[in-house]
């Protein structure tokens, strides 16, 4: 197989692009997953990819490539974050993910697919954002944690006041210790429906603790 090592460097190079121009946008936003981790990635997939035809021709031209998924997961899984409420980087890591196949598509000399890939990911970053901003003042879901002294029907008061408020509690688990209530629910609603309840039940006496 004949190959020019000027097309190796204008694969690279356009895979230094692509990373620039959404590392860019990852780094804007102060993202775990930036500029550099974006060059990388990209970088990183494409070499692979080149290697992997070089490495592997005639027989297994993808044994190498086809390894990038695999190892690209574990980049991601790191900057998944999860807390008693939420879960935060999965745009980032799916990014991550996206970034591997656009370098991967370089790589194999697929410019057109990764450009136009690239502008359609672009799109989805910076466009996007404030589609989903309007959506979740229609309809989003929050995690509600209130800590109070056990009375009887104490849990089921405030989830009378979540569906007072216009909003529908679901998936609760209520604990019962030494005297002590503690309630979680998942609650679905419109985000000033949100703001109404969390302002009642910071008013609320009753509550030693709350996390939402």
């Amino acid at each position: 197989m004949e190959y020019h090592i000027t097309d190796d460097i204008k694969h690279i190079l356009v895979a230094l692009l692509i990373g620039v121009l959404i590392g860019a946008e990852r780094e804007y936003r102060s993202k775990s997953a930036g500029l550099r981790t974006m060059i990388l990635v990209s970088l990183g997939s494409c070499l692979f990819t080149i290697l992997s035809v070089r490495i592997g021709y005639p027989a297994s031209t993808d044994r190498i490539a086809a390894n990038i998924i695999t190892g690209i997961g574990f980049i991601g899984g790191g900057v998944i974050f999860k807390d008693d409420n939420r879960i935060d980087g999965i745009t980032t890591a799916t990014t991550i993910w996206m970034m591997a196949a656009l370098g991967m598509a370089v790589g194999s000399g697929h410019y057109q697919e990764a450009l136009v890939s690239t502008a359609a990911v672009l799109v989805v970053l910076m466009f996007l954002s404030p589609l989903q901003k309007m959506l979740e003042t229609v309809n989003t879901t929050r995690s509600y944690r209130i800590t109070c002294a056990f009375t009887e029907g104490v849990m089921e008061k405030y989830e009378t006041m979540f569906r007072d408020a216009q909003l529908k509690p679901v998936k609760a688990r209520h604990l019962k210790r030494d005297g002590i209530a503690t309630g979680n629910w998942e609650v679905h609603g419109r985000k000033k429906n949100h703001e109404k309840i969390v302002a009642l039940l910071l008013n609320d006496p009753n509550i030693t603790s709350l996390e939402y």
